[in-house]
């Protein structure tokens, strides 16, 4: 609808322009010629020249009578000027109309040529062949044309970069609509990744040691110890799992892990003894725990969290693998750092043969996003030795919601 109305505008105007000059040349045609045959010869320039309009130019540039058009308004105009020098004003509608009313810029400028050919012609019958009067004629085809040619390609050149800066823009415009697309993708890729983290390090964890429990209260008959043992960890599970769905397993609140009681905020120390107790109770593992009270840490939050899935992992890993009967936590903080190291007197491994399980692959994930850094030591029969450390100036803020 909007591309009709602006056809049907420009339509409003060109009739105002063709119809109005030719109107305005005839009265004055009327007031400055006697003679009865010039009164023709302009007369009947201007009226094929509206007549031609009427019947062929209204019908647009792309009209396959739009050749025949600009050869009738050609022709006009030399008649009109042949009748009249004056009459020669109406190349300020010729000229364009050779213009707009051709495909090519090639095009335009044989068409201007063939106006600027027709009013001179018109020029010689109306005013003679002395030398004045060819020099006369002369300057007016060589001005008109001049200034018509000088418009018409500057024009013509500002079009055809407005079109190209618009083919740039849309393209401009599609590349950041894909670079949008990509980036919601990347950061539903990277939620799915942190909560496969979250599942591993947490609830399948957790599920891991209901079934270890599950399978001693069989060996003992239903220990009602086991049992209660069993009861606690389904609590804690069902309360990872509720801060999954509702806040990304914040670190505090009432589903906190390893126990924070409600609107308390996350004690390093004492979630490493809660999760040092509970791995006692399930394995029958001795753990022992050293670290500086919270207070003397004095850690960023979200640097605890990192800290203490590394912690979380490392004792799975080990109750998996490891066969040991000890196992040692020690968090130190040293300047810009805190390191973490979990050691125990298992069977051990070859590191360099030994394959990356996702709890590593997931805890070296995790460590990347802060910057941090992972080392395992370990030999056959000698036990293993996992050191992390985290730089506290490195971690960024999105690692809390982890």
């Amino acid at each position: 609808m909007t591309e009709r109305s602006d056809a049907r505008g420009r339509v409003t105007w060109w009739d105002a322009a063709v119809v109005g000059v030719a109107a305005l040349l005839a009265v004055l045609l009327l007031l400055q010629s006697a003679e009865p045959w010039r009164l023709a010869t302009g007369g009947a320039g201007l009226a094929l020249l509206v007549a031609s309009w009427i019947s062929l130019g209204r019908r647009g540039p792309e009209a396959p009578t739009a050749p025949w058009f600009v050869a009738l308004a050609t022709v006009a105009a030399g008649v009109a000027v042949a009748g009249y020098p004056t009459l020669a004003i109406v190349q300020v509608v010729v000229y364009p109309i050779a213009w707009v009313y051709a495909p090519t810029v090639r095009r335009a400028i044989v068409q201007n040529i063939g106006v600027a050919i027709a009013v001179g012609i018109g020029f010689l019958v109306s005013l003679g062949t002395s030398p004045d009067d060819l020099a006369q004629t002369a300057f007016s085809m060589v001005l008109s044309l001049g200034f018509s040619l000088a418009m018409g390609l500057w024009i013509s050149r500002v079009t055809e970069l407005g079109e190209r800066n618009g083919a740039l823009l849309r393209e401009l415009q599609g590349a950041q609509e894909q670079i949008a697309a990509l980036n919601r993708d990347a950061g539903a890729a990277a939620e799915r990744e942190r909560l496969a983290r979250e599942l591993h390090d947490t609830i399948a964890q957790d599920l891991t040691g209901l079934v270890l429990l599950a399978q001693r209260a069989r060996r003992s008959g239903g220990d009602p110890e086991v049992l209660a043992l069993i009861e606690d960890v389904a609590r804690e599970t069902l309360g990872e799992t509720r801060a999954l769905v509702a806040s990304g397993a914040p670190v505090a609140g009432s589903a906190g892990p390893i126990g924070v009681p409600e609107g308390e905020a996350l004690d390093l120390t004492g979630a490493l003894h809660r999760l040092a107790e509970r791995f006692e109770r399930e394995t029958g593992v001795v753990v022992a725990v050293t670290a500086e009270p919270a207070g003397e840490l004095a850690l960023p939050r979200d640097v605890e969290v990192v800290v203490l899935r590394c912690a979380q992992e490392a004792l799975a890993n080990a109750r998996k693998h490891a066969r040991a009967s000890r196992i040692e936590v020690a968090v130190t903080r040293a300047t810009g750092a805190v390191a973490l190291r979990v050691a125990d007197d298992g069977i051990g491994f070859d590191p360099g043969t030994a394959r990356d399980g996702f709890g590593l692959h997931g805890m070296r994930d995790r460590l990347a996003l802060v910057d941090g850094a992972l080392a395992v030591e370990s030999a056959p029969g000698r036990g293993a030795v996992l050191s992390v450390t985290v730089p506290v100036r490195a971690v960024v803020t999105t690692e809390a919601d982890a």
